[in-house]
């Protein structure tokens, strides 16, 4: 025996390049508190990437809906401090919600600045896609501003491809193709 303990399903240590660990997990109603304190700390153009609008705080009803995905159609993650949920500071949040009468699911990521730019967007959507595959879904897609380029460059290198909104300017569409390799 190695003395590992075995976490629970979609849980996962990850190790930022600076040694800092944080522990990818699901999210839990506990995690509304500190996610709603650190919307705070987030500056305007994350909060615009990420939401397509200035917001200016994220209530605690938009907090509280965020944190209770139903398990039939939504998947969330944090990425948060090795803390009991409550406590742990959350770095990072990942959802990916089925679109109603369809086999599509839509994804949307924020990673704080403190942590971005380490590989832990990349893991997120990673365990993202792979939720979508188990529940048979043929497309995951997202809206990314077309000036988010790390987002965009993620989504390419994770074999989604772009498609323009015509509707919306200055969004791009990213959709990765779940029936393909």
């Amino acid at each position: 025996m190695n003395g590992h303990k075995r976490l629970p399903p979609w849980h996962e240590h990850f190790r930022l390049p600076n040694g800092r660990e944080l522990l990818i997990r699901p999210i839990r109603p506990e995690d509304a508190d500190p996610i709603q304190g650190a919307f705070a700390l987030l500056g305007p153009e994350e909060v615009r990437q990420r939401f397509l609008y200035a917001l200016k705080e994220l209530t605690p009803e938009m907090a509280q809906r965020l944190c209770h995905p139903d398990p039939r159609t939504e998947f969330a993650l944090v990425a948060a401090e090795n803390l009991p949920p409550g406590e742990a500071l959350v770095g990072a949040v990942a959802r990916a919600s089925i679109t109603p009468r369809t086999r599509e699911a839509e994804f949307a990521i924020l990673v704080s600045h403190f942590v971005a730019g380490q590989g832990l967007g990349r893991q997120l959507m990673r365990k993202l896609v792979k939720w979508t595959r188990t529940k048979k879904l043929d497309r995951l897609y997202g809206d990314v501003l077309d000036h988010n380029h790390p987002m965009l460059q993620l989504a390419q290198s994770l074999g989604f491809k772009r498609m323009r909104e015509d509707d919306t300017p200055g969004l791009v569409r990213v959709v990765l193709d779940l029936n393909e390799l």
